[in-house]
């Protein structure tokens, strides 16, 4: 692919932010095509008119910097960081949706009947909603020395994604971490700080996510599928808060249409507001073990996944399916 045109699909997405911000983000996303982060910014600067009468190539009107806001009260430089939500692809309309592997300790026949059924149907995206990866070796809580090391589990991983889109060879495939993905990166910066940066210890480098088109995006990131929101769910459910109805605590703190995964179990519940406009949230089932150490004898867990269709418009269609017994339901 061309790179500039690479920039341009960046300097659309994110409009506001500065050039080097924007060059390492798309660095970390495109590493293979970029020799470096300076490579990444020149390009950034020629398309927005900030690289100088005499350096200037060429300047896309649509990206020039837009002047900066005033500060008539001379105020300290804000730092202040902007969400914004990532939009998946119109072109990505037909998705099967699966969370919570945590690979090594998932499920082979439910993960399995999960792609067999994302085959049926021709999906066109698979979306990982988060724990992909169990991280168990690196954990705050209590660690379990007889459990897979940290290599076996990134192996183990590694592996699934080759499989899953040797499967899937056209479909785009999407990971949003969850919190045992960010397990890994709270070890670097808590116990090996001088490398924590390093981008060859980062999940994008040490899984070669280029080389199986798995595009990672971080845990923090709003998704959107046309009108229906998708997060892992570890930023809905903090502390204490664990709803006997996932899906209804998910409507509490969102207030949106929304699906979530995290508590690894199914479940929906509608709202319809003053205007007759109706609010659904889901919560998906998991793909791992269902009785883990932390919880060997009582556990609420099911198997499950989701297939999410999204019209031209934005609205959208959510089958929430549970895996019983090795059947569908």
């Amino acid at each position: 692919m061309n790179k500039r045109n690479v920039v341009r699909e960046y300097l659309k997405k994110y409009t506001k932010y500065p050039n080097l911000k924007l060059a390492r983000i798309i660095y970390s996303e495109n590493n293979l095509l970029f020799k470096d982060v300076e490579a990444v910014r020149s390009i950034v600067r020629d398309l927005t008119g900030n690289n100088g009468k005499q350096k200037r190539i060429e300047v896309d009107d649509r990206f020039k910097t837009q002047a900066k806001p005033l500060n008539p009260y001379n105020l300290p430089e804000s730092h202040e960081e902007k969400r914004e939500a990532f939009i998946l692809p119109k072109s990505c309309n037909n998705i099967l949706l699966i969370s919570d592997l945590h690979i090594p300790y998932h499920n082979i026949q439910a993960v399995t009947i999960a792609l067999d059924y994302g085959k049926q149907n021709n999906v066109n995206t698979i979306f990982i909603n988060g724990d992909l990866i169990d991280n168990h070796q690196v954990s705050k809580f209590e660690t379990d020395p007889k459990k897979r090391s940290v290599k076996q589990e990134f192996d183990a991983t590694k592996q699934f994604l080759v499989s899953l889109r040797a499967a899937f060879p056209d479909a785009s495939i999407y990971w949003l971490k969850g919190n045992h993905c960010i397990r890994w990166e709270k070890f670097l910066l808590m116990k090996v700080r001088e490398i924590w940066d390093d981008e060859y210890f980062q999940l994008e480098e040490r899984l070669q996510l280029n080389s199986v088109k798995v595009k990672l995006l971080d845990d923090k990131t709003l998704v959107k599928a046309g009108k229906l929101s998708i997060t892992h769910g570890h930023h809905i459910f903090k502390g204490v808060f664990t709803p006997v109805n996932p899906s209804r605590g998910a409507f509490l703190r969102a207030k949106q249409s929304l699906i979530v995964g995290h508590l690894h179990r199914a479940s929906h519940h509608p709202e319809v507001d003053l205007d007759g406009k109706i609010i659904s949230c889901w919560s998906t089932g998991c793909l791992c073990e269902l009785k883990p150490n932390y919880s060997p004898m009582v556990s609420n867990a099911q198997h499950g996944f989701a297939h999410i269709i999204v019209e031209s418009n934005g609205d959208y269609t959510v089958k929430n399916y549970q895996i019983v017994n090795g059947k569908l339901h």
